[in-house]
């Protein structure tokens, strides 16, 4: 699987939307339930094996 760094850019409730850093490609959006509870805007994440981790 590949590997997938993404930036929490804005949280718009139960959802959030990733940049990812590593590669161009157009916004994310993300269920917060898919995601670690502690992220905030400017939180770096890699997605890695069907799970975001912080960085």
């Amino acid at each position: 699987m590949e590997t997938k760094y993404y930036t929490v850019v804005r949280i718009d409730g139960d959802y959030a939307w990733l940049n990812r850093t590593d590669k161009e490609e157009e916004p994310l959006l993300v269920s917060r339930a898919l995601l670690p509870v502690e992220i905030d805007e400017g939180t770096n994440l890699k997605y890695e094996m069907l799970q975001y981790e912080i960085i």
